[in-house]
């Protein structure tokens, strides 16, 4: 179960909204949100939450690229909304990386199925094919690796009342502590 909603911040404090993440597919999508109910270009926060697996929050500050902070970057890869999220910039993967692996194994697959070369027979490929196995493993793992924890900018709200130290040992109803931190918990208990 999912848990979505935007913290806006005004003069008079934050103001909070749920909100519903179905026509969101990229994280453009989400900034572009957020930036619909910033108030002056003000600081804007999007909270995700799936229960007792991970959270996430992106920060959008005005025209500012968005500041992403994951809880557990594992988790949230199974996510369809953790997916926005965990960019290639996040992961530290070259833009479109996800795309050139793709397609490089689409290849590396069709040349296994044209190439009826006969030193891969059935027993010469079962001593290679442990081998094989082992160091396919080793890069799909490293290319596509998604590291376990907390992922991101661990001081996305530090300036507004919550320390790196507090946000990293957040687990389980993380979001109602962060609002707690923030001054914001009543407010985002009315769209809870």
């Amino acid at each position: 179960m999912y848990f979505a909603a935007l913290l806006a911040r005004t003069e008079d404090g934050w103001e909070a909204s749920d909100t519903e993440l179905d026509d969101v597919e990229t994280l453009s999508d989400l900034t572009d949100l957020a930036r619909e109910a910033s108030v002056d270009e003000d600081t804007v926060l999007v909270f995700i939450e799936q229960e007792d697996a991970w959270f996430g929050v992106v920060r959008v500050d005005g025209e500012d690229d968005p500041r992403i902070f994951v809880s557990d970057a594992t988790a949230a890869a199974r996510s369809s909304y953790g997916e926005i999220l965990l960019t290639d910039e996040l992961l530290g993967r070259e833009p479109g990386a996800e795309d050139t692996i793709a397609a490089l194994e689409e290849l590396v697959g069709l040349d296994e199925t044209e190439d009826d070369d006969p030193d891969t027979t059935p027993d010469n490929d079962t001593t290679d094919h442990d081998n094989d196995d082992d160091d396919d493993d080793g890069l799909d793992a490293d290319a596509d690796a998604v590291p376990a924890g907390p992922l991101g900018d661990t001081r996305i709200l530090a300036d507004l009342g919550l320390p790196e130290a507090e946000l990293l040992m957040l687990r389980t109803d993380a979001l109602v502590e962060i609002a707690d931190a923030l001054g914001a918990a009543e407010v985002l208990e009315t769209v809870r």
